[in-house]
């Protein structure tokens, strides 16, 4: 979602500002905008909607200098994307702000600020702040003070970055349920809502817990809970910075697509011994849980909510264990009924996702055996909450369209099916059976992306396509719902997902010759009866391209059907196998139709708002 960088620094720190927000982009943003103080401690502010580049643009007509300033990419939630609304915001000229998150209470606020005299410029929830924090500043002459005063009257979720011309050479930094870091460099210092917006310029960092406010200068960090100093443990952080350039790649997400085999070897490794999963893959208490753990409860979001779906038929098949799947969304505003020795399981990619966060903190005061959260960011909100974490490895993923984020995250659910299964009725031969599998997984998808030429020219059958229905079985249900997610969200191709059992309850309505049908057909024991479901779709002119590892079945082809060999494989690894034809499919008809694949419209890479 949106954006911060800012820094405090003894040099001009514009282009280190711009430089951060690009590397933010992957986020997901509709406008931007920087604001420093200069030499004569002047707010001076340069804003732009669109891209970075147009930021770029205008600072190239009003270039600023200042060595102390902020920057923010903002994605519209109160006010429609335009530069009047873009961040920073600011007060009477003394006051700039940037801020990530939502503000709940901006209305009544509001009202109360225009009685006190404020004009508002924008529509947004963040000029409230702002002009908050100068009210309280004038009956308060002090910058940490009034920010104190200001941030006890707001609820919601917020992170903030702060200047003042009252305090030069000060940042200070707000968090309260949104991410935010303090990243330390060499006689200067920074805050950003991801520590990728800060590399090469700083590699230890101070990651900001809930309520607090950190005073920041050139040579020194402060932060502040409760009024009181407290310390926060400085984490370094070794990343390769090549790891976000595109190198060979036209796009990020193709990039991301070809790591899959790398990032799910990465997965796997030191969590397998001889032909068992280790409990303590998924922390050192998870040796003591996992032999109490009766059912299963899986919360999630988006894609993470897919993963969660497929584990479903996993751990009651495997596990033998019940297993309930929900969005997180939906699972905040029930009342859940909490089964005795219940794990509660939630997935994320960025660790940060609003409901998802709000389901586990839920979650643990609900009676709960424990709770497990399977992430791919080490220091996030959600795997410091969690009692026990497993941790993906997928390695940064920028593309807004998860691809190894997604797989890693299966390749993780099955880990914890067998982990679960060791202490029900998995035996020890069906378990060494699955771990050979896993073993191949990373060269049945290096199989599987050599497929890509041909996919690249079944791509040219949606170039003209206005809708599409994917359709599988059984776990191969919710990878459906994936490829349709997929095309939908990077192409624009309106896509449903449907379990091709229920094509005759609606769906089949719908085809004809100019609505495409996509289907998993894995060689499984319901291989017969979704073939059965793609007849009735040929009978009536729709076009098929069917992916499967059993094409002898599948060769008494009609008009219109193309179907295209997998490798052959366990059928209980398909899910994770027949995810990559349909990211290479979206991708290719994205390019065709010339989206922006990488950053498609309206979305964003980490949803930190409900």
């Amino acid at each position: 979602m949106c954006g911060i960088v800012g820094a405090v620094s003894e040099r001009n720190i514009e282009r280190i500002l711009i430089e951060g927000l690009r590397r933010l982009e992957y986020r997901g943003y509709d406008s931007a905008g920087v604001a420093v103080l200069n030499t004569q401690t002047q707010l001076q502010r340069v804003r732009a909607k669109g891209k970075v580049s147009e930021l770029e643009k205008a600072l190239l007509l009003t270039p600023l200098q200042g060595n102390t300033g902020i920057a923010h990419t903002r994605w519209a939630t109160h006010g429609a994307p335009a530069e009047h609304n873009a961040h920073p915001l600011m007060s009477a000229n003394e006051f700039a702000l940037v801020h990530n998150g939502i503000i709940e209470n901006f209305a009544a606020l509001r009202e109360k600020l225009i009685s006190l005299g404020y004009q508002f410029t924008s529509e947004t929830d963040t000029e409230v702040v702002v002009h908050l924090l100068h009210s309280h500043f004038k009956l308060t002459p002090d910058l940490l003070t009034a920010v104190k005063n200001a941030v006890a009257e707001l609820e919601g979720a917020y992170a903030l970055g702060i200047l003042s011309t009252h305090a030069p050479q000060r940042l200070i930094a707000v968090r309260q349920g949104s991410p935010l870091v303090i990243g330390k460099g060499l006689g200067e210092n920074f805050i950003a809502s991801d520590p990728l917006a800060l590399f090469p310029v700083a590699q230890q960092f101070y990651y900001l817990e809930d309520n607090d406010i950190a005073e920041i200068t050139a040579d020194h960090i402060k932060i502040y809970a409760d009024n009181t100093l407290v310390e926060r443990k400085l984490h370094t952080l070794e990343i390769n910075c090549d790891v976000v350039e595109r190198g060979e790649y036209r796009h990020y997400m193709s990039k991301e697509i070809y790591e899959q085999p790398q990032a799910i070897a990465a997965c796997l490794e030191g969590r397998l011994y001889k032909d068992t999963v280790l409990d303590t893959a998924f922390g050192l208490q998870a040796k003591a849980i996992f032999p109490n753990v009766r059912h299963v409860h899986l919360v999630a979001c988006g894609t993470s909510y897919h993963a969660a779906m497929v584990a479903r038929y996993w751990i009651e098949s495997i596990a033998k264990l019940p297993c309930t799947v929900e969005v997180a969304s939906e699972y905040r505003y029930r009342h859940p009924v909490v089964l005795p020795d219940t794990l509660f399981v939630c997935l994320s990619q960025s660790g940060e996702t609003a409901d998802t966060l709000a389901a586990l903190r839920l979650a643990k005061s609900t009676g709960y055996l424990s709770t497990l959260v399977i992430c791919n960011v080490p220091k996030s909100s959600l795997v410091r909450e969690a009692e026990i974490n497993f941790m993906t490895r997928a390695g940064i993923e920028i593309g807004v369209a998860s691809t190894k984020a997604f797989t890693t995250q299966l390749t993780a659910l099955f880990l914890l099916t067998i982990a679960l299964g060791q202490h029900n009725l998995l035996s020890a031969e069906h378990e060494a059976q699955l771990i050979k599998q896993l073993h191949e997984l990373p060269k049945l998808i290096n199989a599987t992306l050599a497929l890509n030429p041909l996919i690249a020219k079944l791509a040219t059958h949606f170039a003209d396509k206005k809708h599409s229905l994917f359709l599988g079985r059984g776990a191969l249900y919710p990878i459906a719902l994936e490829g349709a997610l997929k095309l939908k969200e990077i192409s624009y191709i309106h896509a449903e997902g449907y379990p091709a059992g229920e094509l005759k309850h609606g769906p089949l309505a719908l085809v004809d010759k100019d609505m495409p049908v996509i289907a998993v057909a894995p060689n499984d024991e319901l291989l017969e009866k979704i073939k059965s479901n793609l007849h009735e779709v040929s009978a009536r002119g729709g076009e098929l391209f069917i992916f499967s590892d059993n094409i002898s079945t599948l060769n008494e082809k009609a008009p219109g059907m193309h179907v295209i060999e997998m490798p052959a494989m366990d059928p209980a690894l398909a899910p994770i196998v027949y995810t990559i034809p349909l990211q290479l499919l979206a991708y290719h008809v994205a390019v065709l139709k010339g989206t922006d694949v990488d950053q498609p419209r309206n979305l964003a890479k980490s949803v930190t708002v409900e």
